[in-house]
């Protein structure tokens, strides 16, 4: 069991609640909507090399007042504990991120995503996973494909375990596997040290922005910023240098960006390790 939420308030104005909504599956379906709306999924302590800490204080502080997203371990903690709080049976689960390769592929285990068990059937519950983050819980057993307000999702059963798929350009796509082993605490401290300090890690030196709206997708990879709608042709803008870059940060994602040049070197640094078109 995690800890209790201090600012379960600010927490839930920021998703447009007065008050604490019942634990029920159309909360669930609500609060999973919002939360990938409110909150960018974005990796500028990484690209900066900045500690990325979990405790529950500190995400209340980075997500909830200094105006900042963060990723996987960041979100879905922070989202544990306000389903907790608000009376849902959840825990957290790790899952190896397949997307873009081989899903057989035996990756970490550096995804956590949020398992969630209402009136006894289980639910994926994810608001940690970029730009392919599933906009609605999805029931574990289904088996068939489950809408979302964006992509159709559907969870197969895998070698004992489960893998996410998503329909992206008319086929279903890998997107991570996962099974319900049980994690300690301790686990999902050091997965997180790796994501944001392993030289091997995907996260380490890039600049990963998403977030979600009614019927889009917003992402930021590096310099390239793309606006996804749901049946229609995406929009894409390259971004040729930092201040660019950053003013998309701010008004596009909603960020507040953190003091110093810290995080203006590290984009300069990014974008001119860009090949030459």
């Amino acid at each position: 069991m995690s800890a209790k939420l201090k600012d379960l308030p600010a927490y839930l104005q920021r998703l447009g609640y007065q008050r604490a909504p019942p634990p029920t599956l159309g909360t669930l379906r609500e609060l999973q909507q919002r939360h990938t709306a409110a909150f960018a999924f974005e990796t500028i302590a990484a690209l900066t090399r900045a500690p990325v800490p979990i405790d529950l204080p500190s995400l209340q502080r980075k997500l909830l007042h200094d105006g900042r997203g963060g990723y996987c371990y960041e979100l879905n903690l922070l989202f544990r504990a306000l389903l907790q709080d608000l009376g849902f049976q959840v825990r957290g689960i790790s899952g190896r991120v397949v997307m873009g390769g081989p899903e057989d592929a035996m990756t970490a285990r550096t995804h956590l995503v949020m398992l969630a068990t209402i009136d006894g059937v289980d639910y994926l519950a994810d608001v940690g996973f970029g730009g392919m983050v599933p906009t609605a819980p999805l029931r574990l057993d289904e088996g068939g494909e489950q809408a979302t307000p964006h992509e159709p999702y559907r969870i197969d059963r895998r070698d004992g375990g489960y893998v996410l798929r998503a329909w992206v350009g008319g086929a279903w796509r890998a997107m991570y596997v996962f099974d319900l082993q049980p994690q300690a605490e301790i686990d999902f401290v050091v997965a997180n040290w790796y994501v944001s300090t392993h030289p091997d890690s995907p996260f380490r030196d890039q600049l990963f922005v998403a977030r979600t709206g009614p019927a889009w997708r917003k992402t930021l990879n590096g310099g390239s910023f793309v606006i996804h709608r749901v049946g229609a042709a995406s929009e894409r803008r390259e971004l040729d240098d930092a201040d660019a870059v950053m003013a998309v940060l701010s008004e596009e994602f909603g960020l507040r960006l953190p003091p110093g040049p810290a995080l203006r070197e590290a984009i300069e640094r990014r974008l001119s390790s860009r090949p030459s078109a």
